[in-house]
């Protein structure tokens, strides 16, 4: 039998998971970027269990788990600094297996980029056009064109090929707040532990990252398109500079140029996720909002359960649908309870914050990891591909 083909759109986290997983079952993959490089710049990433499980079918668990950083501990606290809720990463690791990792995205990107060999990888090859001829999917990009028989499209948010053959569906909805993303130089001293802090309509939380640097985000509700000025930098002193320790410490480690800023933005459900033999993935599908630490951990997800379904069947476009009914609900529930995280986070009217406060700090511990685990107790697929109403969180 010849060997398979598949172009994948994009060459982020999914997008190259998504390439590894293939071409470890025989594939013959490339991957267009449209970027000049394979890279990601200014910001941490945590991978939950369920993405080091996805990451374990790669075969890449063990290079991701060393090039990150754990936490011995996080949680919760309110504007004065007070503990509402706290987590134990070693009781994360006993009751799902693993524990939270933190690293660099540039990390994970080069992780999973040498992972692929490297005549595989295409930079610089922005897609201009994607169709079905009635033969099967077209790729024109600035390298030429590609008639695979798969095509994944992992190309974010903005989507070039879910815009092709998605049009009616509804772009990203805006979600309400904007956030600030930074990672401090290396410290002397720092914190053993992260956590997020929460007030009113405005949120911090910062994390360990290797070599003594220190993972920050902030986030405010701001119409979409807020000019900040003189900068970013200022606007996050401003914002947060007076918070509990050590968020001013932090704030004067990071450089004023280090500091990226991005409206937050989620996508509405789609009717499916494939068309014909082209399937979406990660931001592509299912854009969620990052309150759950989920976004890249769910591509993750999807980029070894299509492996697995196209395993199960010589015909990709009948693979695909199963794929779009084991992906599509679970990744819309986990959005949706993203969404709802975000809601309460940013609670700006005095009363409703406060109850939301009480309401953390009286809940137990073991009550909130219970919670966490229809998110975070997937396991990688196995056996026959069969998709249950059980996938749904």
């Amino acid at each position: 039998m010849p060997q398979r083909t598949a172009t994948v759109v994009g060459g982020g986290i999914g997008g190259l998971a998504a390439a590894i997983a293939l071409h470890r079952r025989g594939w013959h993959v490339e991957v267009l970027e449209r970027a000049p490089r394979f890279t990601e710049i200014g910001a941490g990433i945590s991978l939950w269990p369920n993405a080091l499980r996805a990451l374990e079918v790669l075969g890449l668990e063990d290079a991701v788990r060393a090039a990150g950083a754990l936490d011995a501990a996080g949680g919760v606290r309110d504007r004065r600094g007070r503990w509402l809720s706290r987590t134990d990463n070693a009781e994360l690791e006993r009751r799902f297996g693993r524990p939270l990792v933190v690293l660099h995205r540039a990390e994970l990107l080069r992780v999973l980029a040498g992972a692929l060999p490297a005549d595989s990888l295409r930079p610089g090859s922005e897609v201009t056009a994607v169709r079905d001829d009635g033969h099967g999917p077209v790729v024109e990009h600035r390298g030429g064109v590609s008639r695979p028989d798969l095509v994944v499209g992992a190309d974010g948010l903005r989507s070039a090929v879910r815009r092709a053959l998605w049009p009616d569906a509804a772009g990203p909805r805006y979600a309400g707040y904007t956030a600030w993303r930074a990672v401090t130089e290396p410290l002397t001293e720092r914190p053993t532990q992260g956590a997020a802090i929460w007030g009113r309509g405005e949120r911090f939380g910062y994390t360990l990252l290797p070599g003594g640097r220190m993972y920050c985000f902030g986030t405010a509700s701001l119409p979409a398109g807020t000019a900040c000025a003189p900068s970013e930098y200022d606007e996050l002193l401003r914002r947060f500079g007076s918070w509990p320790d050590p968020v001013p410490a932090l704030l004067a480690a990071v450089r004023p140029d280090a500091v990226l800023r991005h409206d937050l933005y989620e996508l509405p459900p789609l009717p499916s996720f494939v068309h014909g033999r082209v399937a979406l993935l990660g931001d592509a599908a299912h854009a969620m909002t990052p309150n759950l630490g989920q976004g890249a951990c769910q591509a993750l997800e999807d980029a070894v359960t299509l492996a697995h379904c196209l395993d199960g069947t010589p015909d990709p476009a009948a693979a695909l649908r199963s794929y779009d009914l084991l992906r599509r609900p679970r990744t819309r529930a986990v959005a949706r309870r993203s969404a709802r995280l975000g809601t309460l986070g940013q609670l700006a009217w005095p009363p409703a914050a406060l109850l939301r406060d009480t309401a953390a700090r009286l809940t137990p511990v073991r009550v909130t990891l219970r919670s966490m685990t229809p998110v975070l107790g997937w396991t990688a697929p196995s056996g026959p591909v069969t998709a249950t109403k059980n996938e749904t969180p």
